[in-house]
């Protein structure tokens, strides 16, 4: 085995942003929505796995068309800005740390960033780039069924 084929962990990042024709307070409500993502792809059904439903601390899992499933916990909360969470279970990642933000521009003219940082479990270097690469699409791509939703 060469080492360019050796596996190891990598490190990485991925952020995206779009504009939306929306107000912040309804773009929070959709996305402070944690288990309503329908606007998030490939998304089969959300459940709580928590007593706490917003905020720091609320837990979801997430199943996905394919049948994976993702658990994930809210661990910032800053009402009508911004929510992070982290994933603890279900990703080919020893840790996986995302924020979606929302940035006024105008009245009804907002930013959306989607952004994480992620370590890999071990994996080859293109393993690695073929997973950031999909990332970066269902970002792009959730965004934009977000942008649909808010702006219909």
């Amino acid at each position: 085995m060469s080492l360019v084929d050796e596996k190891q962990h990598h490190s990485g990042t991925v952020e995206k942003s779009i504009l939306i024709h929306a107000s912040n307070e309804t773009a929070w409500e959709k996305i402070s929505d944690i288990i309503g993502l329908s606007w998030v792809l490939d998304v089969k059904r959300t459940i709580f796995l928590s007593k706490i439903k917003r905020g720091v601390g609320a837990t979801r899992q997430i199943a996905f068309n394919n049948g994976d499933n993702v658990d994930e916990v809210i661990v910032g909360w800053n009402e009508n800005s911004y929510l992070s969470y982290i994933a603890i279970s279900g990703l080919p990642l020893r840790a996986y740390h995302a924020t979606i933000s929302i940035k006024s521009l105008e009245k009804k003219l907002i930013k959306i960033t989607w952004e994480s940082f992620f370590n890999s479990e071990k994996m080859s270097k293109k393993e690695f780039l073929e997973f950031r690469n999909f990332m970066n699409l269902f970002y792009k791509n959730s965004l934009i069924n977000l942008k649909s939703a808010l702006e219909n």
